[in-house]
């Protein structure tokens, strides 16, 4: 059964049309044919659902135009994996798989700002030599910016493949060292940092690192972020906003937030552990190479914070929108495409 929590986007559709040049005056009745935008925002929805979704949320310009919440599918294993329970209201508390490294790489760009974290320097600085199978010289390369950026050169098993900087490797078991270079650097464990840098300032009131179950120790990434679909929006609103809170408080310099989506050298479509539309080459998490933006139907201005089952956050400034949408794997292989055809249409 659907458990339908807000949903503004139709009421929205008609309040914009009803505010164009040369449109009547009188409302539409419950009878008329529907509007384009409502039909399209119809069909949005509807596809989103039907792609095995449990959340998925739409904002522009600070108004939450869909809000919707289902229930996920009972017989899917990864995904069961990956739920915590419900929050009060019903909602699913999902792991939101590889969407944590955006959050940890705002983390970095604080702590940074804090003058705790220099990304510039050795990974050695902080995790001692022999963090890696690499030879010494290789090893004394990696920098920590390379790991924000999928290039220190090593594979998943930690052994050197190319000097760093050099190759995009996407590589979450190396990434998830990140955390421990962010909790020597700062003297806190991670959960403190992200409670107070990140989840209480932006009332993140549902969202905490938690261990994951042993069926996902392969990954090589000890503990996940569990959230909600309105907390990721939170987050990705403050990105939005440059780096501020609601209230107008600064979490993240400019300067540091720019540098997140800064193209790297080794891949046009990621920069620190964000995506990015809009390159002229695209290199995907599985090593996959193609001329073009990393999502061709989406502005190129696009960032996103992405995770394993079509976990997503898109960051759009030029059409000031937050979208997040969680749930299990979606059954369209081009889901992200086909979403922002439907999306576009339903804006425009």
């Amino acid at each position: 059964m659907k458990c339908k929590i807000l949903v503004r986007s139709l009421a929205a559709a008609v309040a914009l049309l009803a505010a164009a040049p040369g449109a009547g005056a009188q409302p539409a009745s419950d009878t008329a044919p529907p509007s384009p935008a409502r039909a399209a925002m119809h069909e949005l929805v509807a596809y989103v659902e039907s792609q095995n979704s449990t959340g998925f949320i739409v904002i522009q310009d600070g108004q939450t135009l869909v809000e919707e919440s289902w229930p996920g599918p009972q017989d899917d294993r990864m995904f069961a994996n990956l739920v915590h329970g419900h929050t009060a209201d019903g909602v699913l508390l999902e792991d939101v798989a590889s969407q944590q490294k955006s959050f940890i790489a705002v983390l970095a760009g604080i702590a940074v700002d804090k003058r705790l974290l220099d990304v510039e320097a050795p990974v050695s600085r902080y995790l001692g030599a022999g963090w890696s199978k690499a030879a010494a010289d290789q090893e004394a390369q990696i920098r920590v910016v390379h790991i924000l950026t999928m290039s220190s050169g090593l594979d998943e098993r930690f052994a050197y493949v190319a000097p760093a900087g050099t190759a995009f490797l996407y590589n979450t078991p190396v990434y998830a060292i990140a955390k421990d270079i962010l909790s020597v650097a700062t003297g806190q464990p991670l959960e403190i940092l992200t409670q107070d840098w990140l989840t209480k300032p932006l009332g993140m009131d549902e969202t905490e690192w938690r261990k994951r179950p042993p069926a996902l120790a392969g990954v090589g990434n000890a503990t996940g972020l569990v959230t909600t679909p309105r907390d990721v929006a939170k987050f990705g609103q403050m990105i939005l906003d440059g780096g501020r809170t609601a209230d107008g408080a600064r979490l993240i310099s400019r300067t540091q937030l720019d540098a997140l989506f800064t193209r790297s050298g080794a891949n046009p479509a990621y920069g620190r552990l964000w995506w990015l539309n809009g390159g002229d080459v695209a290199i995907r998490a599985d090593g996959a190479r193609h001329e073009g933006p990393l999502i061709r139907a989406a502005p190129s201005d696009l960032a996103g914070a992405f995770g394993a089952l079509d976990r997503r956050l898109y960051v759009v400034p030029s059409r000031g929108l937050v979208v997040v949408r969680t749930g299990a794997a979606a059954s369209d292989g081009d889901f992200d495409e086909q979403l922002w055809r439907r999306l576009n249409a339903a804006l425009d």
